[in-house]
């Protein structure tokens, strides 16, 4: 759980230009070797055949772009970079575990930084300088200045309807941003189209705290930001949009079997029963694959009354000393982010880039991403400081390894607490987790 310190700077946004187009491609996961990355093999500089390992989480379309990749790499390289695959709710215990066993991967794609293994990854400063990463998703380690982490794509939070459903019930939705549509009268529509259609429900939200943010935000809330006393507190404008949340599933708009119960999002609104997904940009390049028996559409934000998503880094390359191919890791890190290789790895795994004014070409849905980037220009500071403030916590040997705001949130949505003591929950334990 991150959450923003009120009053810190905030960088402006910068326009990512995309053309037309992205192809998809298909994941081939690597299984873990024994003779990479770890301090007891690898071969390096001295000599031998030379191993990486990446460790990463992803979906089929994301992991696509870094095997295809790599082979490109080993081709012109012959430095082989084996891509291992972890379950993301796997991948923090994983890398915590190989660097407590003295054995850390050559690099990974990871959430965030962790104190348990910061004092040991390598510096990333000169690659950030030379590449031009957007600087809203520049964290340097406060201790000494580095930057030791690069944002692999940026992330937004988006919505998508099934066009097929209202196309169907005959109901108008907005396409761009000057079409602008509140919480209020997206239900209301929402609820024509289930009356009208075989749809059971009007909208469904990952059970995820990064989206439940930008629902926040688009209340006017700024999240949980630190107090003047040094505590941390959820503000009168989150506990109304609390509020609104838990009444979209008392009415019927919202299942409870996602929230309250952990039912998969994807799947539910893969079935082409819900009228609208609140989810995220990773999401297209499956749906491109996967989606097959309605058309689904990408559809701006509603704002209640601010216009808001939720953006970041997918995740962060970070790569570790005491592997003994560190030169090398180093040289495909700098590789990877070539524009003409980043640019590929964008359009394989439907991305949006990091590389400021890098221009990438969508082979489909264009329309998509260009949406997702108008949103994230209009969004407020707020909305982009989640997965830097991740990262600086990690340095500041700050371990959050729970989300309140989502854990609390479940709570309330359940009956278990009022909607007071959920907010009272949410502060305390995030200044717990976060205070000095």
């Amino acid at each position: 759980m991150t959450e923003r310190r009120r009053g810190d700077p905030v960088k402006r946004h910068h326009l990512i230009r995309s053309l037309a187009t992205a192809a998809v491609g298909a994941l081939v996961l690597a299984s873990c070797s024994g003779d990479g990355g770890g301090s007891d093999g690898g071969g390096g500089s001295d000599g031998g055949d030379v191993v990486l390992e990446l460790v990463q989480s992803g979906d089929v379309n994301q992991g696509g772009g870094y095997a295809t990749l790599t082979e490109r790499y080993f081709e012109e390289t012959g430095v082989r970079v084996d891509v291992i695959e972890v379950p993301n709710d796997d991948l923090r215990t994983r890398l915590r575990t190989a660097s407590q066993a003295n054995d850390p991967p050559s690099l990974a794609a990871s959430p965030s930084t962790d104190p348990a293994w910061t004092d040991r990854l390598l510096d990333l400063t000169d690659i950030f300088n030379e590449v031009g990463i957007i600087d809203t998703l520049s964290v340097a380690d406060p201790a000494d200045g580095l930057v030791k982490a690069l944002p692999t794509t940026l992330t937004a939070v988006g919505m998508f309807l099934n066009k097929s459903l209202w196309d169907e019930a005959g109901v108008d939705y907005p396409t761009t941003l000057d079409e602008a549509w509140t919480w209020d009268e997206y239900v209301e529509l929402s609820d024509e189209v289930v009356e009208a259609t075989d749809a059971e429900y009007g909208a469904v939200m990952d059970g995820s705290a990064h989206r439940l943010r930008a629902f926040l935000y688009e209340f006017g809330s700024e999240g949980v930001t630190e107090q003047p006393d040094g505590s941390w507190a959820l503000d009168e404008a989150g506990a109304e949009a609390l509020e609104y949340f838990k009444q979209l599933h008392q009415d019927g708009v919202m299942p409870q079997s996602v929230w309250g119960a952990a039912d998969d999002p994807s799947a539910t609104f893969k079935s082409g029963r819900v009228a609208g997904y609140m989810s995220g940009v990773w999401q297209i390049a499956d749906f491109q694959e996967t989606i097959t028996d309605f058309e689904w559409v990408s559809v701006p934000l509603p704002q209640q009354p601010v216009r808001a998503t939720n953006y970041g880094a997918a995740s962060w390359i970070v790569a570790f000393d005491g592997t003994g191919v560190e030169e090398e890791t180093l040289d495909f890190i700098r590789w990877l982010y070539s524009e003409e290789n980043y640019r590929e790895y964008c359009e394989i795994s439907g991305c949006l880039p990091v590389l400021d004014g890098l221009e990438v070409s969508y082979e489909e849905d264009e329309y998509a991403f260009q949406l997702y980037n108008a949103e994230i220009l209009e969004s407020p500071p707020i909305s982009a400081v989640q997965t830097t403030d991740g990262v600086l916590h990690g340095y500041q040997g700050k371990s959050v390894d729970s989300e309140p705001l989502q854990d609390e949130t479940v709570k309330f949505l359940n009956n278990e607490q009022s909607l007071e003591d959920t907010v009272e929950n949410i502060g305390r334990i995030t200044t717990d987790q976060l205070a000095d």
